[in-house]
């Protein structure tokens, strides 16, 4: 099944902005991605700085998604999406950079979804999703991109 930008924003209720392409087919790649101030790493990248929790507690990710983060100023969210029973997540992780959002893991495509950046897919497996910094000529700092 082709999943498009309309139907994410269709089975989420979370509507996109008008300029964006709404029946082009979501790419789902296995690498790192980035959208507007978060970045979808996977795990095995990051393994050795990054670590769950050992009890962490999981949710699964329903069919209307879980704002991961929404933008500075109450601004537009960051959703992930999946179908239901395919993906999970947790916020509970020890990431000494503190950039960690949290971690999800999923046994289908899941798909991040933000009105304004559209939409992109991740295969199958496990990755931390992270805040990005910005970086300037002095190296990276401490501020955080705004989205």
């Amino acid at each position: 099944m082709t999943v498009t930008l309309a139907s994410l924003s269709q089975q989420t209720g979370l509507a996109v902005l008008d300029h964006l392409e709404q029946s082009v087919s979501i790419p789902v790649i296995d690498g790192l991605q980035a959208q507007g101030d978060l970045i979808v790493i996977p795990i095995s990248v990051v393994s050795v700085s990054l670590s769950v929790w050992p009890n962490a507690a999981w949710t699964e990710v329903p069919a209307e998604g879980v704002e991961l983060l929404r933008g500075a100023a109450g601004g537009n969210p960051h959703t992930l999406v999946a179908d239901p029973g395919t993906c999970r997540w947790t916020t509970q992780v020890s990431d000494p950079g503190g950039l960690a959002i949290g971690v999800f893991e999923a046994l289908a495509p899941a798909y991040l979804l933000h009105p304004e950046h559209g939409a992109s897919g991740c295969t199958p497996g496990r990755y931390v999703v992270r805040r990005q910094r910005e970086y300037t000529a002095g190296g990276w700092g401490s501020r955080l991109v705004a989205d």
